[in-house]
């Protein structure tokens, strides 16, 4: 099991750069792999389609597209309290992203000038969801609601079928739920070129999300350009800041809670207290074996996990910013100062009563977050990231011909006089 680390300005650098290792370049020849499957898509179609499904699954859909009234009867058959629980985590995502609406405006001048900004969905997005060993009909909320909000015109999902040849039933009942539009059965490298390119069968989207494994990652990370994506995602993470007032208990559940998505995952505890840190750590061991992924927990404590032992509030303060994670936990006696001061994070989670698996299932912030430090620069998944947004201008005769020798005096510094013949040539 992990141990604990007193901080002193080296011992805790050792740490974070054991987290940040995890994100290393991907192998070449995963790289090389879905360059070729990506090309093979790109050129060849439904019958490429075919082909990478039948040699990478064993075996193909006779038909890529469930029928839209297989989608809708889902509701019928699904477990009738996982579908309340369902409209109900709906409700909050929904209220919560619809404050995130933005409006496209127009500023008109006295001297005739307009300007302003449109604001529209995209046209086409492409939803990824997993549904092999691991599927999240959560993820099917997060992605599509948002993008409903946005106004995006068409929500098509593709996820890989079940060995049977059909969908995973509580992939598809979330996808009812959601309001996706068009559902495929289809996997990995292969189907995101397909959303990226577009095929006979399957249309062309504009933008590709959700969470796949390292091939879908990589097919995301190459076709960037071609098409947009939400983010390459690295592996799930937890940080958690908890002072004296602390339960122990719920501490450790917390941490498990992350370590089980993945050997790399990484939970690391940061504390000023060493009763705290000590019980927390005796916790883990008590707790462990009555899960039932006891073993990926614990590999993932072992190499990424982590209980941080602070000199001070501030010393946790500064070591969350560095770190910059996906998902943050304070459990202190003053939860709320740290909303102002924890600068990069995915998402808070503020007070003894707010786990971080509130936030995957159904509290509304949305689940989809910058991981491996990039919460420094990246934002987590929300309405504007399926808006697009296009300027327009209108100038008079009079307005251009005061603002002319300005125009005209930039273009020639910067030696092109074509820009500034283009403004003389009306006068």
């Amino acid at each position: 099991m992990l141990k604990i680390t007193r901080a002193d300005g080296t011992a805790e650098k050792q740490v974070l750069e054991t987290m940040r290792s995890r994100s290393m370049e991907v192998d070449r020849k995963v790289t090389a792999s879905v360059a070729q499957i990506v090309e093979e898509v790109r050129t060849g179609g439904d019958r490429a389609l075919r082909d990478c499904t039948l040699r990478f699954d064993g075996q193909c859909p006779d038909c890529f597209e469930v029928e839209r009234e297989q989608i809708i009867g889902s509701l019928a058959s699904a477990d009738p309290d996982f579908v309340s629980s369902l409209l109900k985590a709906m409700e909050n995502i929904s209220t919560f992203h619809r404050h995130q609406v933005q409006q496209s405006f127009v500023d008109t001048q006295t001297s005739g000038v307009i300007m302003g900004q449109r604001v529209r969905g995209l046209e086409r997005v492409g939803l990824y969801v997993p549904g092999g060993t691991a599927s999240y009909p959560s993820s099917v909320l997060m992605n599509c609601i948002p993008a409903k909000i946005a106004g995006v015109g068409e929500v098509v999902m593709v996820t890989p079928p079940r060995k049977d040849g059909t969908a995973n039933p509580d992939i598809l009942t979330a996808a009812a739920v959601a309001g996706v539009d068009r559902v495929f059965l289809l996997g990995g490298a292969q189907a995101v070129a397909a959303l990226a390119y577009g095929t006979e069968t399957v249309p062309r989207v504009d933008k590709i999300v959700g969470p796949g494994n390292i091939y879908v990652a990589t097919a995301k990370k190459l076709l960037y350009g071609t098409v947009d994506i939400d983010m390459v995602a690295g592996p799930s993470e937890i940080l958690i800041a908890a002072d004296e007032t602390a339960n122990p208990v719920w501490l450790a559940a917390d941490m498990m809670s992350q370590a089980e998505h993945d050997e790399l995952a990484s939970s690391i505890l940061l504390t000023t207290s060493e009763r705290i840190a000590q019980e927390t750590l005796d916790e883990l061991e008590r707790q462990l074996p009555g899960l039932s992924r006891a073993q990926v927990i614990r590999r993932s404590l072992e190499t990424y996990g982590a209980i941080i032992l602070c000199r001070n509030e501030q010393e946790m303060i500064d070591l969350a910013n560095q770190i910059a994670p996906e998902h943050m936990e304070v459990a202190t006696a003053n939860p709320l100062e740290y909303i102002g001061r924890i600068d990069n994070v995915g998402s808070l989670f503020l007070g003894q009563y707010a786990p971080e698996p509130l936030g995957d299932y159904y509290a509304g912030p949305n689940h989809v977050l910058p991981t491996s430090g990039t919460a420094r620069f990246f934002s987590p998944l929300g309405v504007d990231s399926f808006l697009k947004k296009s300027s327009f201008l209108y100038y008079t005769k009079e307005a251009l011909a005061q603002a002319r020798d300005d125009i005209v005096r930039i273009a020639e510094r910067e030696q092109l006089t074509a820009h500034a013949n283009s403004i003389q040539v009306r006068f």
